[in-house]
């Protein structure tokens, strides 16, 4: 049996609760908006609480009204008003739950903070929730009225300003469940428009299952599709639902529904875009996946329940098991978190995965769109790497343009005795193709990987290898290649030996070394990179992130059967000195420095080319 409340029956709150609604109402939740969704959030609460009941204990009062929630406003005199028709309150759980803060754990957590001498702040508001007393935000009081759902129940009335004290009454409410009445402060009499709340509704609450009212209009229309069964899903409804979502104009290009149940349990409906935004890295900086807690929104920016790599996706997961914090704003540290997001995950890349294998159109559509952010998990997901690294894809040597292929497709035409997978980085397929380190496997018929996507030189480095297979840089000094059979037209080695030194001592500290190359075919000389050293575009990045970057110095490899290198190895035995032969060779280095996109002084370059047309057309 309830306690009896006297008349008017005056309480006055703790230390601690008058805190923690100066906390609430001054540092807590950034839009005011919020206390909507809270109220609505917890009417919900009530019903779920109720429908439960219904099921196991008919005996209650009015089993056949509706469950649902109707907000009234007076838009003149600035009231707002809530009501559902949920499981109510008596005597002792409206004390419990409005005038104390022991129901929610927060008492004891208080407990502790002053047992080890610490003081709450807002940095600690991850261990509560009470988002009923958002409402002081916007009002200077409160006036609750309740009555259990219990068919003996009274009803009572709970009212409040927040501060100091509030007053529990008897009420003459007929009906089962809660309404919470307020006069708006002048600041925020917009909540008393009907186009104001409708639109926060529509933000926050819209998956609600239960029928919303305003001024006796229903206003939550959109079926919560995640719940529903995948059968039961029309491909109309998921488009219309991602557009809602997203904002995007256009279908998505597909989606994934899961329903998760076990020791986590949660409901997710995501979804890949068609296309990319216009500034892909940085859009997506802004813009993740809904998070609702049993239909009731909680965040549109949960950055938390996918990798950055798959930052992408659109769509919605809807959990009960994840704590939430006071505002529900963000979301407390939890290891739920992080298993709702291994789980997306690891659904997501099968999902791209059965696309690579089942529709390969329809994967590339995605990969073409979305590579650059995708790669970058190969660098950050350690567990999945080994997915990631299978589903890249990449122009070859030996593929047409803009045909993309597998490292396993590469791996599977690799020639007999070929231990290394090849790779060259440059600016596009036109570029590439003329790079002088390409001609030996051109003339040898062994394929390159071509490396267009800048992404791919701050990735392709974590590789290491595939099927054991190393990865490396044809652009790298230490590369295994066997010499190009031009032995018939090659300098002996005592010439070679002249020439190189003759190179090196004109060139001195422009270079690391100078050498017999084994990759030339139709080109002169090459620069190479040393053993050590960056892939020539990553130092392009490196030093624009960085304008005092220098980078490493280049190994010129010369080759020793071409026309130029044997008429300057003449020239060298008739005189080392030379001027002609040192202008030259200053000249095919800087024609390699060019060709790489690092010469520093062109017009010298351009002078002494046109010193050179001269004497060749004396």
């Amino acid at each position: 049996m309830e306690n009896e409340v006297k008349s008017g029956q005056e309480f006055e709150f703790k230390a601690e609760m008058k805190q923690l609604l100066n906390l609430i109402v001054h540092s807590l939740y950034t839009h005011p908006e919020i206390f909507v969704r809270e109220l609505v959030s917890n009417a919900s609460d009530a019903l779920n609480k109720l429908r439960f009941k219904r099921l196991t204990n008919p005996d209650i009062l009015q089993p056949d009204a509706e469950l649902g929630i109707k907000i009234k406003l007076d838009k003149e005199n600035g009231i707002f008003s809530i009501e559902d028709s949920g499981i109510g309150m008596n005597n002792e759980e409206l004390t419990a739950n409005l005038g104390t803060i022991a129901s929610s754990g927060t008492l004891q957590f208080l407990k502790n903070m002053k047992e080890q001498q610490k003081s709450l702040d807002g940095n600690m508001i991850g261990q509560f929730g009470v988002g009923f007393y958002s409402i002081f935000m916007v009002t200077d009081e409160v006036t609750v009225e309740t009555r259990s759902a219990d068919a003996e129940g009274k009803a009572y009335k709970w009212i409040s300003k927040g501060e100091e004290k509030y007053i529990i009454d008897e009420s003459d409410k007929e009906t089962r469940g809660t309404t919470i009445t307020f006069k708006l402060k002048d600041e925020y009499k917009e909540y008393a428009e009907d186009y104001t709340v409708k639109n926060v509704l529509n933000k926050y609450s819209n998956f609600v299952d239960f029928p919303i009212y305003v001024n006796d209009e229903k206003v939550n229309n959109i079926t919560a599709l995640w719940h529903k069964k995948k059968d039961d899903t029309t491909t109309e409804e998921l488009n219309e639902f991602y557009k809602f979502i997203s904002a995007d104009y256009q279908e998505p290009l597909g989606h994934l529904q899961l329903n998760i149940e076990g020791v986590l349990n949660f409901k997710a409906l995501l979804f890949i875009p068609k296309v990319a935004p216009p500034y892909l890295f940085r859009d997506l900086q802004d813009k993740s996946l809904h998070l609702y807690s049993n239909k009731v929104f909680i965040q549109d920016d949960c950055k938390d329940l996918l990798p950055d790599y798959l930052k992408f996706v659109k769509g919605v997961v809807d959990t009960e098991d994840l704590p939430l914090n006071v505002s529900r704003e963000v979301t407390q540290s939890s290891p739920i978190m992080t298993k709702i997001k291994n789980t997306l995950t690891s659904k997501l890349l099968a999902l791209f995965e059965d696309w690579a294998e089942n529709d390969n159109e329809k994967f590339l559509e995605f990969y073409k769109q979305f590579s650059p952010v995708f790669k970058t998990g190969i660098n950050s997901d350690f567990t999945n790497k080994d997915k990631i690294v299978n589903l890249l894809r990449f122009e070859t040597s030996l593929t047409e343009k803009e045909k993309l292929s597998s490292l396993k497709d590469y791996v599977s035409r690799m020639k007999d005795g070929q231990n290394d997978i090849f790779y060259v980085a440059g600016d596009n397929r036109e570029n590439i193709v003329k790079n002088p380190n390409l001609e030996y496997f051109f003339n040898n018929n062994i394929e390159v990987i071509f490396l267009t996507d800048p992404v791919d030189l701050f990735t392709i480095t974590y590789i290491f290898n595939f099927e054991n297979k190393p990865l490396k840089s044809i652009d790298k000094a230490d590369i295994d290649v066997s010499k190009t059979d031009n032995s018939a037209n090659d300098l002996s080695e005592d010439i070679t030996s002249g020439i190189i030194e003759t190179f090196k001592k004109v060139l001195e500290d422009n270079v690391q070394d100078v050498i017999k190359s084994k990759r030339l075919v139709d080109s002169p000389c090459t620069l190479v990179v040393g053993k050590d050293g960056m892939d020539p575009q990553m130092e392009k990045i490196m030093q624009m992130m960085d304008k005092g970057y220098s980078g490493s110095k280049r190994i010129l490899e010369i080759n020793t059967s071409h026309e130029i290198i044997k008429n300057l190895a003449k020239l060298n035995i008739a005189n080392p000195d030379d001027e002609f032969l040192k202008k030259t060779i200053i000249q095919l280095y800087e024609g390699s420095m060019l060709i790489e996109g690092y010469l520093k002084s062109p017009i010298d370059y351009v002078k002494r080319m046109n010193e050179f047309i001269l004497k060749a057309t004396r």
